[in-house]
């Protein structure tokens, strides 16, 4: 009898096409994401049968939910925060109390915090090089002196001998990324929210594997969210198959947690100490216009070259090695690449485990100090108190204040949220306008032609308070004129939002705007 030596299909409801959807039920992330459903469920069934079963119970849960207001009302976090908190528990008592202390306690958060922690105490003595520059010098520029001794504090020198590159677009920075990549001799450390397979993916890959086959050093790390829809959960073990260090960051595993929502939305590359990039631009197609999602994608990034690029090194390192022993930092952290240039730069992280907002309070220094301008991009405007007052007093005091925002959006919801922001902002003088090709992923401030930060951090709760996001300040260095060449540029291909225009939108887009701001810190 003829045996048939065929490769058996898989059965039509696991191929692709229509039936796709069914292979993500049945895979690994699948499973995991039904999981945390089905413990969710069981916690508000619990909540349910509490309520229903006992009166006492929920009496109890309101006189504690009392006593919750008033501790969330007198503790040191944001007052929209607090507010927030405040209406979730008086509206659901019982399911709100739960939540709060769910959220506050969750082990799994802070295990986080103690190796976020723990991994900044390995790191200290990195942290302020011998190349950063002195307190003598900061003093002696007054307009820079205030975030730099700010930055300082937090954790973050001053460089100068550090040369800066703009990208205006995606391709550019990806170009230029990979140019770099290919003369890369000791190593080669990448860290990036989205990583996807594609056409701009596979020309950094197929470099990666040439230089980890000649020996050179290649790490790279990926937020764990890509394996929802972007990779495999096992994708990390394919690269380390081809010689390539891999990690992935908060891994999503059966159990709930918050530790989930603080995803590593940074984007990184460091080549042998020598040049650092970071901005807007992940690894995907889209992010080069190589498909367009969207319409056209607006986006940019920064290269560093010099002293400047320690800081990235430190950022990275601290971040990989959250949750190993101690390694030997100081062949990555004691060498120098000093390029002679102009100004200062200042590499900064934020992280969402302490109570310093790094990423706010940078982009309130810039537009607090403006003289002249404050020129932002943003993909989102979903704004706390303290940014509001911030931009409207600006306004008043006659600092043009414009704001570039997408026009045609990659979240819907979350641009009528934004929009709900606009009227606002309007009425007191500051100006926006939507970028009518498509998209702008872009995350800049550019202030007075000699102020400038580019970076991952929107302009919107999740960037401010819940991620881990990374950006580099820039005083004087000459690549702010170019960037603020590039916003006036893109400036030309946007339609400018006034307040009567603005009354002509849709009245269910306003709706969804207005009811979302209730609930806006916590998404």
């Amino acid at each position: 009898m003829k045996q048939d030596n065929t490769k058996k299909k898989p059965a039509k409801f696991l191929q692709k096409g229509k039936y796709g959807f069914l292979r993500v039920i049945f895979s690994r992330t699948g499973i995991i994401l039904i999981m945390l459903a089905v413990q969710f469920a069981l916690i508000t069934a619990a909540w349910v049968w509490l309520n229903n079963a006992f009166v006492y119970v929920w009496v109890a849960s309101i006189v504690l939910s009392v006593m919750l207001v008033v501790h969330i009302f007198n503790d040191e976090s944001n007052p929209v925060v607090k507010l927030t908190w405040i209406i979730v528990i008086t509206v659901i008592p019982v399911f709100g109390l739960m939540l709060y202390l769910f959220v506050k306690n969750d082990i799994g958060h802070r295990l986080m915090i103690k190796a976020y922690a723990d991994s900044q105490k390995r790191t200290k003595k990195f942290v302020k090089p011998s190349c950063a520059v002195t307190d003598k010098e900061i003093d002696a520029n007054p307009s820079f002196k205030g975030i730099s001794r700010y930055l300082g504090c937090e954790g973050f020198p001053t460089y100068k001998n550090t040369r800066v590159t703009y990208f205006p677009l995606g391709e550019d920075k990806h170009k230029e990324l990979i140019k770099r990549l290919k003369a890369a001799k000791k190593y080669i450390f990448l860290e990036y929210f989205i990583i996807e397979d594609g056409i701009m993916w596979d020309s950094i890959l197929n470099i990666l594997k040439e230089k980890a086959n000649d020996g050179v050093e290649v790490r790279v790390m990926y937020d764990g969210s890509n394996t929802v829809q972007k990779l495999s959960y096992g994708y990390h073990k394919k690269l380390k198959k081809a010689g390539i260090k891999c990690k992935m960051f908060a891994p999503f595993k059966p159990f709930v947690s918050t530790y989930y929502n603080n995803r590593d939305h940074r984007k990184i590359a460091v080549i042998d100490g020598k040049v650092a990039f970071t901005g807007g631009v992940n690894l995907a197609d889209e992010y080069i216009n190589e498909k367009q999602l969207y319409g056209h994608w607006k986006d940019t990034a920064v290269m560093l070259e010099g002293d400047g690029v320690i800081g990235f090194t430190l950022m990275f390192l601290q971040m990989w090695n959250l949750n190993e022993a101690d390694e030997s930092y100081g062949k990555y952290l004691t060498s120098y690449y000093s390029v002679p240039s102009d100004g200062y730069v200042i590499p900064y992280n934020d992280s969402p485990l302490d109570n310093d907002l790094v990423g706010e309070n940078v982009y309130l220094d810039m537009i607090n100090t403006a003289k002249d301008y404050v020129h932002i991009t943003t993909p989102y405007l979903i704004l706390d108190n303290e940014m509001i007052s911030a931009l409207t007093f600006a306004a008043k005091r006659g600092i043009d204040v414009t704001i570039i925002m997408p026009h045609i959006p990659d979240k819907k919801l979350i641009f009528d949220l934004s929009r709900s922001y606009y009227k606002r902002l309007l009425e007191s003088g500051v100006k926006i306008y939507e970028y009518t090709p498509g998209f702008v992923h872009a995350k800049m401030f550019v202030s007075d032609g000699i102020k400038a930060t580019v970076g991952t951090i929107n302009l919107d709760f999740r960037s401010l308070y819940h991620h881990f996001e990374c950006g580099v300040y820039m005083y004087g260095t000459g690549a702010e004129r170019e960037i603020e060449k590039d916003f006036c540029d893109t400036l030309k291909k946007c339609e400018k939002i006034t307040l009567s225009g603005l009354k002509k939108g849709k009245f269910i887009g306003k709706l969804v705007g207005k009811v979302l701001k209730l609930v806006a810190p916590l998404l």
